[in-house]
């Protein structure tokens, strides 16, 4: 039963991709209806999580399919924390067809479902929640990255339609991918450190040599930014760049059997 609320989240989500791919054209309306299909989709998402959690004798998400199904909800409340303000509900534009393609993913592979098989310790939870946070806000950070790049590429062509849109400014854009980033780095160091910790395994796996990189990137890159070697658009250029990384890592890294 639990795996039936799914399909309001996946609509709620459709709904909110589509209404902000027409925010373009008509951005008061589209924006609006955007935003409330993902806040429906949020709630109905948080449902199935809780379904999950509580039907499950173990931990629910530790197969890739269950941990898809987990980012997504970290990254779509990721977004709900700038998105309900106007001036950043475009950067649902970026963030919602990505969810609802990664929704349908984890429903395919069956993350959606309830699992009882090989219950994960509380440090391998830990580990889980903490690697997940981290790359929700790191993808939140190149979506604003995107945004940028975007923004600015408008600004140049001197579209007349980007007042109406009530777009934040390109420095407030640049300074919040940076302490997004900021954050979300901190969070996935507590996830290295976690998973270092509580694995033996021998061998050093391909998952954390990944997540290892991906780390030494977003580092040299914020040390970089702090220098003022990287500003504006080369650092959103980074931002993406690190956020393909990220989707290399998610379908590689296999939490349980």
């Amino acid at each position: 039963m639990a795996e039936l609320l799914v399909w309001p989240a996946l609509i709620a989500y459709g709904e909110a991709a589509v209404a902000y791919a027409g925010a373009l054209r008509n951005p008061a309306t589209s924006a609006r209806l955007g935003i409330w299909g993902v806040r429906i989709g949020w709630l109905a998402q948080t449902a199935l999580l809780a379904a999950q959690a509580l039907d499950s004798d173990g931990f629910p998400w530790g197969t890739w399919a269950g941990a898809l199904n987990l980012f997504v909800w970290l990254v779509v409340g990721a977004y709900l924390i700038w998105g309900c303000t106007p001036r950043y509900r475009m950067l649902g534009l970026a963030v919602m067809p990505f969810a609802a393609a990664l929704l349908v993913a984890a429903w395919a592979g069956g993350g959606t479902g309830v699992s009882t098989r090989d219950p994960a310790s509380g440090l391998l939870a830990l580990h889980v929640g903490l690697m997940l946070a981290g790359f929700a806000g790191l993808t939140l950070a190149a979506g604003l990255a995107g945004l940028y790049l975007w923004q600015e590429r408008r600004l140049k062509h001197r579209d007349a339609g980007l007042l109406r849109m009530r777009l934040p400014p390109l420095e407030s854009l640049d300074r919040l991918s940076a302490r997004t980033a900021l954050i979300s780095l901190a969070v996935l160091s507590g996830g290295i450190v976690v998973g270092l910790a509580s694995f033996d395994r021998g061998d050093f796996d391909v998952p954390m040599a990944v997540a290892l990189t991906i780390w030494a990137l977003y580092t040299v890159g914020l040390l970089l930014r702090r220098e003022m070697v990287l500003r504006g658009r080369r650092f959103a250029f980074l931002l993406v760049a690190g956020f393909a990384l990220v989707a290399v890592v998610l379908p590689l890294t296999h939490f349980a059997s």
